[in-house]
């Protein structure tokens, strides 16, 4: 049976990761990109971990080029411009792809839990998946959903 914790992905240094390492941990799970209307969702998103990373709450960046060509950038650029630009301090992995035949396992796995009505796929930079402490996908939310929003879902359905 798939399990969130059966899943590695590489980080942006090229270390493998296993998902397991955030056993216990809410997880958020969010496709990136530094060109997006989106994009600012960074300082949200950077604000929210550092408001609830002491309650076990962590957010796992996946840069991806898919939609616009708007993550051009190398692994070390991406980086760079997360953390120059946002301050980021949660993990950043390799550019993925998060829709196709090539996509990464892990989202074809979140996309099958938690499908929407494009047929499962990612429409757009910036989906996140909830991922609850035992590993279930909980909720999945837009791209238009901000961080602040998360946060009332978070504090509201007592999660964190």
């Amino acid at each position: 049976m798939d399990s969130f914790y059966n899943f590695t992905a590489e980080n942006a240094s090229g270390q493998v990761v296993n998902m397991s390492a955030y056993r216990g941990k809410v997880v958020l799970v969010v496709n990136t990109a530094s060109h997006c209307g989106f994009t600012k969702q960074y300082a949200g998103l950077e604000k929210l971990y550092q408001d609830y990373k002491n309650q076990d709450f962590i957010i796992l960046a996946f840069p991806c080029n898919q939609f616009a060509g708007q993550e051009p950038g190398s692994e070390a650029e991406i980086v760079s411009f997360c953390q120059l630009n946002y301050g980021i301090s949660f993990p950043i992995f390799k550019k993925i792809k998060v829709n196709g035949k090539e996509a990464h396992p892990l989202f074809v796995y979140l996309k099958k839990e938690l499908p929407e009505s494009l047929g499962g796929r990612v429409k757009w930079n910036f989906t996140k998946f909830l991922i609850d402490r035992t590993g279930n996908p909980l909720k999945r939310f837009s791209p238009a959903e901000t961080p602040e929003e998360i946060e009332k879902y978070l504090v509201g359905n007592k999660i964190l």
